[in-house]
């Protein structure tokens, strides 16, 4: 039986619901989520797949630069927010 990796779905633990693989690959303004490693290889070989997809410069972005500590995501989120609130 053939795997059809972009039928099956799985629960997200960032969003708290279940996603296919095809939302992981391009989540990321069409890059992939920095978690599809994690979350998706214990059903496919998902490494691979996006190896073959992506450049190694992408590839490094995403998967070898440490994420961003949450508070400054949110600071950056809430600067982002007010920006815009001031060009409406």
């Amino acid at each position: 039986m053939k795997l059809d990796k972009y039928n099956i779905k799985i629960r997200c633990p960032r969003l708290g619901h279940e996603v296919s693989f095809d939302y992981c690959r391009k989540e990321d303004s069409g890059l992939p989520c920095n978690r599809a490693l994690i979350c998706w290889g214990n059903v496919f070989d998902v490494e691979s797949i996006l190896k073959q997809e992506l450049s190694s410069d992408d590839w490094k972005k995403i998967f070898e630069t440490p994420p961003k500590p949450k508070l400054v995501s949110l600071l950056e989120l809430i600067k982002q927010a007010k920006k815009h609130k001031k060009d409406t």
